[in-house]
Protein backbone atom coordinates (compact mmCIF):
# COMPACT_ATOMS: atom_id res chain seq x y z
CA UNK A 1 0.00 0.00 0.00
CA UNK A 2 1.33 3.43 -0.89
CA UNK A 3 2.64 5.55 1.99
CA UNK A 4 0.27 8.34 1.04
CA UNK A 5 -2.74 6.01 1.40
CA UNK A 6 -1.52 4.74 4.78
CA UNK A 7 -1.10 8.28 6.07
CA UNK A 8 -4.51 9.28 4.70
CA UNK A 9 -6.16 6.29 6.40
CA UNK A 10 -4.64 7.02 9.80
CA UNK A 11 -5.59 10.68 9.53
CA UNK A 12 -9.13 9.71 8.52
CA UNK A 13 -9.53 7.55 11.61
CA UNK A 14 -9.02 10.64 13.79
CA UNK A 15 -12.11 12.23 12.17
CA UNK A 16 -10.49 15.60 11.36
CA UNK A 17 -13.73 17.15 10.06
CA UNK A 18 -15.40 16.54 13.41
CA UNK A 19 -12.34 17.84 15.23
CA UNK A 20 -12.30 21.20 13.46
CA UNK A 21 -15.38 22.56 15.27
CA UNK A 22 -14.26 21.05 18.59
CA UNK A 23 -10.91 22.82 18.28
CA UNK A 24 -12.65 26.09 17.41
CA UNK A 25 -14.73 25.92 20.60
CA UNK A 26 -11.50 25.14 22.48
CA UNK A 27 -9.66 28.18 21.13
CA UNK A 28 -12.54 30.60 21.60
CA UNK A 29 -13.20 29.36 25.14
CA UNK A 30 -9.56 29.91 26.05
CA UNK A 31 -9.82 33.56 25.02
CA UNK A 32 -13.05 33.94 26.97
CA UNK A 33 -11.32 32.49 30.04
CA UNK A 34 -8.29 34.77 29.88
CA UNK A 35 -5.30 35.81 27.80
CA UNK A 36 -3.46 32.58 27.04
CA UNK A 37 -0.09 32.51 25.32
CA UNK A 38 0.09 31.15 21.79
CA UNK A 39 2.13 28.26 23.15
CA UNK A 40 -0.58 27.33 25.65
CA UNK A 41 -3.26 27.49 22.96
CA UNK A 42 -1.23 25.27 20.63
CA UNK A 43 -0.44 22.70 23.34
CA UNK A 44 -4.06 22.57 24.50
CA UNK A 45 -5.31 22.16 20.94
CA UNK A 46 -2.75 19.45 20.24
CA UNK A 47 -3.70 17.59 23.40
CA UNK A 48 -7.39 17.93 22.59
CA UNK A 49 -6.84 16.79 19.01
CA UNK A 50 -4.93 13.71 20.22
CA UNK A 51 -7.76 12.81 22.64
CA UNK A 52 -10.46 13.38 20.03
CA UNK A 53 -8.43 11.53 17.42
CA UNK A 54 -7.90 8.62 19.79
CA UNK A 55 -11.63 8.41 20.44
CA UNK A 56 -12.26 8.48 16.69
CA UNK A 57 -9.80 5.69 15.98
CA UNK A 58 -11.21 3.47 18.73
CA UNK A 59 -14.68 4.21 17.34
CA UNK A 60 -13.50 2.98 13.92
CA UNK A 61 -12.42 -0.26 15.61
CA UNK A 62 -15.65 -0.79 17.58
CA UNK A 63 -18.05 0.18 14.80
CA UNK A 64 -16.33 -1.69 11.98
CA UNK A 65 -19.28 -4.08 11.61
CA UNK A 66 -21.80 -1.23 11.39
CA UNK A 67 -19.59 0.76 9.05
CA UNK A 68 -19.31 -2.19 6.68
CA UNK A 69 -23.10 -2.24 6.24
CA UNK A 70 -23.53 1.45 5.42
CA UNK A 71 -22.65 2.92 2.03
CA UNK A 72 -21.42 6.16 3.61
CA UNK A 73 -18.86 4.37 5.78
CA UNK A 74 -18.09 1.10 3.98
CA UNK A 75 -14.88 2.51 2.53
CA UNK A 76 -13.48 3.61 5.87
CA UNK A 77 -9.99 2.22 6.60
CA UNK A 78 -11.03 -0.66 8.89
CA UNK A 79 -14.16 -2.09 7.18
CA UNK A 80 -12.45 -1.77 3.79
CA UNK A 81 -9.56 -3.90 5.07
CA UNK A 82 -6.86 -1.28 4.54
CA UNK A 83 -6.19 -1.04 8.30
CA UNK A 84 -6.31 -4.05 10.62
CA UNK A 85 -8.75 -3.74 13.55
CA UNK A 86 -6.00 -4.29 16.13
CA UNK A 87 -3.95 -1.52 14.51
CA UNK A 88 -6.84 0.95 14.76
CA UNK A 89 -7.41 0.05 18.42
CA UNK A 90 -3.70 0.32 19.28
CA UNK A 91 -3.47 3.62 17.44
CA UNK A 92 -6.46 5.06 19.29
CA UNK A 93 -5.16 3.99 22.70
CA UNK A 94 -1.73 5.41 21.89
CA UNK A 95 -3.22 8.76 20.90
CA UNK A 96 -5.19 8.88 24.15
CA UNK A 97 -2.08 8.15 26.22
CA UNK A 98 -0.11 10.80 24.33
CA UNK A 99 -2.90 13.31 24.91
CA UNK A 100 -2.95 12.76 28.66
CA UNK A 101 0.83 12.84 28.96
CA UNK A 102 1.18 15.99 26.87
CA UNK A 103 -1.55 17.94 28.69
CA UNK A 104 -0.49 16.75 32.15
CA UNK A 105 3.16 17.66 31.58
CA UNK A 106 2.75 20.93 29.67
CA UNK A 107 -0.68 22.31 30.66
CA UNK A 108 -2.15 20.87 33.85
CA UNK A 109 -3.53 17.61 35.21
CA UNK A 110 -7.12 18.88 35.31
CA UNK A 111 -7.12 19.66 31.59
CA UNK A 112 -5.54 16.28 30.89
CA UNK A 113 -8.12 14.46 33.00
CA UNK A 114 -11.02 16.26 31.35
CA UNK A 115 -9.70 15.44 27.87
CA UNK A 116 -9.38 11.80 28.91
CA UNK A 117 -12.93 11.85 30.28
CA UNK A 118 -14.14 13.05 26.89
CA UNK A 119 -12.38 10.17 25.16
CA UNK A 120 -13.71 7.60 27.64
CA UNK A 121 -17.20 9.09 27.50
CA UNK A 122 -17.30 8.86 23.72
CA UNK A 123 -15.93 5.32 23.63
CA UNK A 124 -17.51 3.71 26.69
CA UNK A 125 -20.76 5.64 27.15
CA UNK A 126 -21.75 6.58 23.60
CA UNK A 127 -20.14 3.99 21.31
CA UNK A 128 -20.17 0.85 23.47
CA UNK A 129 -23.19 1.41 25.70
CA UNK A 130 -25.76 3.75 24.13
CA UNK A 131 -25.34 3.83 20.36
CA UNK A 132 -26.76 0.37 19.68
CA UNK A 133 -29.31 0.38 22.52
CA UNK A 134 -31.37 3.57 22.62
CA UNK A 135 -32.54 6.40 20.37
CA UNK A 136 -31.46 8.76 23.15
CA UNK A 137 -27.85 7.79 22.46
CA UNK A 138 -26.84 11.18 21.11
CA UNK A 139 -28.55 13.08 23.94
CA UNK A 140 -26.66 11.37 26.74
CA UNK A 141 -23.54 10.50 24.78
CA UNK A 142 -23.35 14.03 23.43
CA UNK A 143 -21.80 15.10 26.73
CA UNK A 144 -18.47 13.76 25.46
CA UNK A 145 -18.50 16.23 22.59
CA UNK A 146 -19.21 19.08 25.00
CA UNK A 147 -15.99 18.52 26.97
CA UNK A 148 -13.62 20.76 24.91
CA UNK A 149 -14.80 24.03 26.55
CA UNK A 150 -14.11 22.46 29.95
CA UNK A 151 -10.62 21.43 28.85
CA UNK A 152 -9.99 24.91 27.48
CA UNK A 153 -11.17 26.65 30.63
CA UNK A 154 -9.09 24.38 32.85
CA UNK A 155 -6.05 24.95 30.64
CA UNK A 156 -6.21 28.73 31.11
CA UNK A 157 -7.40 29.02 34.71
CA UNK A 158 -6.42 25.74 36.35
CA UNK A 159 -9.97 25.18 37.59
CA UNK A 160 -13.59 25.05 36.43
CA UNK A 161 -16.24 27.70 37.02
CA UNK A 162 -19.89 28.39 36.37
CA UNK A 163 -19.04 29.99 33.03
CA UNK A 164 -17.30 26.81 31.88
CA UNK A 165 -20.41 24.82 32.79
CA UNK A 166 -22.57 27.23 30.76
CA UNK A 167 -20.39 26.69 27.71
CA UNK A 168 -20.50 22.92 28.24
CA UNK A 169 -24.30 23.10 28.45
CA UNK A 170 -24.54 25.09 25.22
CA UNK A 171 -22.63 22.45 23.27
CA UNK A 172 -24.56 19.69 25.05
CA UNK A 173 -27.96 21.08 24.02
CA UNK A 174 -26.69 21.97 20.54
CA UNK A 175 -25.68 18.37 19.78
CA UNK A 176 -29.16 16.71 19.47
CA UNK A 177 -30.68 19.08 16.88
CA UNK A 178 -27.40 19.15 14.99
CA UNK A 179 -27.01 15.36 14.87
CA UNK A 180 -30.68 14.51 14.41
CA UNK A 181 -30.83 16.73 11.32
CA UNK A 182 -27.99 14.60 9.92
CA UNK A 183 -29.70 11.38 11.02
CA UNK A 184 -32.76 12.32 8.95
CA UNK A 185 -30.50 12.25 5.91
CA UNK A 186 -28.97 8.92 6.94
CA UNK A 187 -32.11 7.18 8.22
CA UNK A 188 -32.12 4.31 5.71
CA UNK A 189 -28.46 3.52 6.27
CA UNK A 190 -28.86 3.51 10.05
CA UNK A 191 -31.89 1.23 9.66
CA UNK A 192 -29.98 -1.21 7.46
CA UNK A 193 -27.15 -1.32 10.00
CA UNK A 194 -29.53 -1.85 12.92
CA UNK A 195 -28.58 1.37 14.70
CA UNK A 196 -31.57 2.73 16.71
CA UNK A 197 -31.22 6.38 15.80
CA UNK A 198 -34.27 8.50 16.56
CA UNK A 199 -35.77 8.64 13.02
CA UNK A 200 -35.41 4.85 12.73
CA UNK A 201 -37.10 4.05 16.04
CA UNK A 202 -39.55 6.92 16.49
CA UNK A 203 -40.01 8.07 12.90
CA UNK A 204 -39.10 11.21 11.00
CA UNK A 205 -42.05 13.26 12.26
CA UNK A 206 -41.09 12.70 15.90
CA UNK A 207 -37.48 13.49 15.07
CA UNK A 208 -38.46 16.83 13.58
CA UNK A 209 -40.48 17.61 16.72
CA UNK A 210 -37.48 16.76 18.90
CA UNK A 211 -35.21 18.95 16.77
CA UNK A 212 -37.57 21.88 17.34
CA UNK A 213 -37.85 21.17 21.08
CA UNK A 214 -34.10 20.94 21.62
CA UNK A 215 -33.50 24.03 19.50
CA UNK A 216 -35.82 26.00 21.79
CA UNK A 217 -34.05 24.56 24.84
CA UNK A 218 -30.70 25.45 23.29
CA UNK A 219 -31.72 29.06 22.70
CA UNK A 220 -32.91 29.32 26.32
CA UNK A 221 -29.60 27.94 27.59
CA UNK A 222 -27.59 30.37 25.44
CA UNK A 223 -29.34 33.30 27.16
CA UNK A 224 -28.35 32.19 30.67
CA UNK A 225 -24.77 33.54 30.50
CA UNK A 226 -26.14 37.02 29.74
CA UNK A 227 -28.73 37.01 32.51
CA UNK A 228 -26.13 35.81 35.02
CA UNK A 229 -23.69 38.54 34.02
CA UNK A 230 -21.13 36.45 32.17
CA UNK A 231 -21.52 38.30 28.86
CA UNK A 232 -22.91 41.67 27.82
CA UNK A 233 -25.05 43.11 25.07
CA UNK A 234 -23.01 42.10 22.05
CA UNK A 235 -23.31 38.44 22.99
CA UNK A 236 -27.01 38.82 23.76
CA UNK A 237 -27.71 40.25 20.31
CA UNK A 238 -25.74 37.46 18.65
CA UNK A 239 -27.46 34.76 20.74
CA UNK A 240 -30.91 36.17 19.93
CA UNK A 241 -30.26 36.59 16.21
CA UNK A 242 -28.61 33.19 15.78
CA UNK A 243 -31.16 31.50 18.03
CA UNK A 244 -34.08 33.05 16.16
CA UNK A 245 -32.66 31.89 12.84
CA UNK A 246 -32.09 28.37 14.18
CA UNK A 247 -35.63 28.23 15.56
CA UNK A 248 -37.15 29.41 12.29
CA UNK A 249 -35.22 26.74 10.40
CA UNK A 250 -36.33 24.07 12.89
CA UNK A 251 -39.95 25.22 12.49
CA UNK A 252 -39.60 25.03 8.74
CA UNK A 253 -38.17 21.52 9.03
CA UNK A 254 -41.12 20.55 11.24
CA UNK A 255 -43.49 21.29 8.36
CA UNK A 256 -41.22 20.39 5.44
CA UNK A 257 -39.92 16.82 5.23
CA UNK A 258 -37.69 17.48 2.22
CA UNK A 259 -34.11 16.25 2.52
CA UNK A 260 -32.78 19.63 1.42
CA UNK A 261 -34.47 21.24 4.43
CA UNK A 262 -32.82 18.81 6.85
CA UNK A 263 -29.49 19.42 5.12
CA UNK A 264 -29.90 23.18 5.53
CA UNK A 265 -30.59 22.75 9.26
CA UNK A 266 -27.54 20.53 9.65
CA UNK A 267 -25.23 22.93 7.80
CA UNK A 268 -26.63 25.97 9.61
CA UNK A 269 -26.06 24.29 12.97
CA UNK A 270 -22.34 24.11 12.23
CA UNK A 271 -22.11 27.81 11.50
CA UNK A 272 -24.41 28.61 14.42
CA UNK A 273 -22.09 27.14 17.04
CA UNK A 274 -18.97 28.69 15.51
CA UNK A 275 -20.54 32.15 15.30
CA UNK A 276 -21.95 31.94 18.83
CA UNK A 277 -18.54 31.11 20.32
CA UNK A 278 -16.91 33.81 18.20
CA UNK A 279 -19.44 36.28 19.61
CA UNK A 280 -18.39 35.29 23.13
CA UNK A 281 -14.80 36.27 22.39
CA UNK A 282 -15.86 39.51 20.74
CA UNK A 283 -18.04 40.37 23.72
CA UNK A 284 -15.28 39.97 26.33
CA UNK A 285 -12.57 41.56 24.16
CA UNK A 286 -14.37 44.65 22.86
Amino acid sequence: MAVRQIVADYVEMTKPKVQSLLLFTTITTMYVAGTPSIGLVLLTCLGGALASGGAGAINHFIDRDIDARMTRTANRPVPSGRVAPWAALTYGIALGICSFALLALTVNVLAASLALSGLLGYVLVYTLWLKRRTPQNIVIGGAAGAVPPLVAWAAVTGHLSGTAIYLFAIVFYWTPPHFWALSLLMKDEYASAGVPMLPVVRGEDETRWQILLYTILLVAVTLLPYFFGVFDGLYLVAALLLGSAFTVMALRLRHDAARRTALKVYLFSLGYLALLFAAMVADVRL
